[in-house]
């Protein structure tokens, strides 16, 4: 079913979470546009994995409503489910199957032909370089082809929305460089992508849309070229989420 631009990608409406005492999300509304390219970016703890992870359906807010193409997750798991692929930072594999049948699992899963799956696991395997580890368990992988054969599994359904969370951590520069022009066309074939980063010359490369989060809030989101201003986006980070030390370092550091 081709995308309606006319809907958003993903809307997320006063998500919020708490962890005991600690509120990791308050009240975050966010609205990713049909055919965009969108960074989240904001310091660790800032409260991104939490809401990518309520906005997919890993994890239940305490409060608030995240719909996928006008579809809400919450109210209809499966059909929304449907139309994301998600690579979450930190969620475990099921790493004792090699590396095609962990793919083709996750294709079955969705209720694919196994003809189809098998032309589209052969396809992924080759974009990620990882045909010569299709037979090595995933166990055994290296970070770098654990994130690649990860995102071969969020990719395999063919999503109208792809979620990622630091997805070109621990990756190689060639394969990094890969998956760059990978998620380029996809986007450009209509579907939307959601990155998550704290490496800003990255987001500004890739992106053409960004929120900046910092303490489970928004603090700004639009075009990239909307919320850098006239300076980049990494001063503008820094400037939103502050932080910075002017100072000069310790006497013990220095040796002249």
């Amino acid at each position: 079913m081709p995308s309606d631009p006319s809907t958003a990608a993903l809307e997320l409406r006063g998500l919020t979470k708490h962890f005991g005492d600690k509120v990791a999300v308050h009240d975050l509304s966010l609205t990713v546009p049909t055919g965009s390219f969108y960074g989240l970016v904001g310091p660790n703890g800032a409260g991104k994995t939490t809401t990518l992870s309520m906005a997919t359906g890993l994890l239940r807010p305490d409060a608030g409503h995240s719909l996928i193409h006008g579809v809400d997750l919450w109210q209809h798991p499966l059909e929304a489910k449907r139309l994301v692929g998600n690579l979450s930072d930190g969620v475990k594999l099921f790493d004792r199957l090699t590396g095609e049948q962990l793919v083709t699992y996750n294709g079955l899963l969705f209720g694919m032909a196994r003809d189809t799956v098998a032309e589209r696991v052969a396809d992924l395997l080759r974009l990620l370089d990882l045909e010569s580890a299709a037979g090595t368990l995933v166990v055994d992988y290296s970070a770098g082809m654990t994130k690649k054969i990860a995102l071969a599994c969020a990719l395999i359904h063919a999503p109208r929305l792809l979620v990622l969370d630091e997805p070109f951590e621990s990756v190689d520069p060639v394969s990094a460089a890969n998956i760059r022009d990978m998620l380029t066309d996809y986007v450009r074939g209509g579907g939307t992508v959601i990155v998550s980063s704290h490496v800003m010359d990255l987001v500004q490369r890739m992106c053409d849309h960004v929120a900046v989060v910092s303490a489970g809030r928004v603090l700004a989101a639009g075009t990239v070229d909307e919320v850098r201003g006239e300076s980049s986006l990494e001063d503008r980070f820094v400037e939103l989420v502050g932080g910075r030390h002017h100072a000069e370092g310790p006497e013990w550091l220095r040796h002249s």
